[in-house]
């Protein structure tokens, strides 16, 4: 990537930060990276294609960030210590503001409601990885759909970084149920193999 393109990207990325999603403009742009704004339509075409651009650029430096910390999770309760951490960096860095107003110019714009998906399915995908071999020889595992659950996790964190904003205490309770799952999917995986084998034909005769 050249100098002028990242520099784009990251005055994208301070713009929504600073004004929102509805106040950014290839001037607003422009201004926070310090550049003509006719380089926004030069390099990259629309306004749009620039913040698509952003969203999938900042998404993955982010994923490549955590992708050694979520390798080493051992357990759902390693996964949420690592969620916390993720969460609290990425609010105190502005991230989580990016994401919510990518997410609400999402609703209402074509044009960027792929390219936000895409980036979300770059944390989501990180965090099957993580799932399927978490999950690989657990009872629970009979029954849970990784993918699935791995997107629920996503959906869960980005809501909770959302949530907070508005109610801290709401969103520390929450924390604190995800956090007693992890304990309850640990007793369970501690059980001895004849309540883990009853307990899979429970599960299984549930899920049909």
């Amino acid at each position: 990537m050249t100098a002028t393109r990242q520099k784009l990207i990251d005055g994208a990325l301070a713009a929504i930060r600073e004004h929102g999603i509805a106040g950014v403009s290839a001037r607003s742009i422009a201004a926070a990276a310090g550049v003509n704004q006719a380089l926004v339509f030069y390099h990259f075409g629309t306004v749009d294609d620039l913040l698509a651009a952003a969203c999938r650029s900042e998404t993955a430096a982010r994923v490549e960030t955590y992708r050694d910390k979520l390798a080493g999770v051992r357990t759902l309760r390693e996964l949420l210590d690592v969620g916390r951490t993720l969460h609290e960096q990425e609010k105190s860095q502005g991230n989580v503001a990016i994401l919510a107003q990518l997410l609400a110019g999402a609703q209402t714009d074509p044009r960027l409601a792929a390219p936000t998906a895409a980036a979300l399915q770059l944390w989501t995908a990180e965090i099957e990885l993580v799932l399927r071999r978490l999950l690989a020889d657990s009872p629970i595992g009979t029954l849970a759909d990784p993918a699935g659950l791995a997107g629920a996790v996503s959906a869960a964190f980005i809501g909770l970084e959302l949530f907070e904003g508005v109610d801290e205490g709401g969103a520390g309770r929450a924390f604190a149920a995800l956090d007693q799952l992890a304990v309850l999917a640990e007793v369970v995986d501690d059980l001895g193999p004849v309540a883990r084998r009853a307990l899979r034909a429970r599960l299984r005769r549930t899920g049909s």
